[in-house]
Order: C-alpha cells, then structure tokens, then sequence
C-alpha cells in the first residue's frame, strides 16, 4: 500500500470541488488505485507530462477533470494537482 501526500496546491484544489459528490466519489476511485499500486485504466486516458509538470503524470477524472501526481517508484505518491485544463495548464499558471 502506498502512502498518498497531498501538496499544498492539491488542498487548496480540492477545496473548489469538495462540494461536487460526483467528482470527489470519481477521485476516490483513481486515489484509490494509485494508493494500492494499481495501474489507472485506459479509459482515464493516463499518460506522462512535460514542461511545467516534467515528470509527472496525469489523468482525466471525469472528461475535463484531472489529477496530476508524482510517483517516484517508491511507497510515497506526491498529489501534485487537481483541477481543469484551463485551472492547470493555462498561459496565466
């Protein structure tokens, strides 16, 4: 079982959506694959990132809902991010 840390960013993401049933219950899903080493299905369409988030992965929650994470292959997996395209990849982030 790995151990899921949630950066300060994540908090302060997450806080916008708490309220929102169906994303929280969607995210439970996925956090609960990374935290027991599962891999994400193709359907979340899971895949690498570069630029910004070098490194990192991320993958679609729900259409344009995304989590991005870091997994350095150890029993830690750093919650990077959560939001939309335009919340996270947008010309003013």
């Amino acid at each position: 079982m790995k151990r899921l840390f949630p950066s300060t960013q994540y908090k302060k993401d997450y806080k916008r959506y708490r309220n929102n049933p169906q994303k929280v219950a969607a995210l439970k899903e996925v956090l609960d694959m990374l935290a027991s080493g599962l891999p994400i299905p193709a359907e979340y369409l899971p895949h690498p990132l570069h630029g910004k988030y070098n490194g990192c992965l991320e993958c679609h929650i729900q259409g344009d809902f995304l989590l991005i994470w870091f997994d350095p292959k150890s029993n830690v997996i750093e919650l990077v991010r959560l939001g939309t395209h335009s919340e996270l990849f947008g010309k003013n982030k």
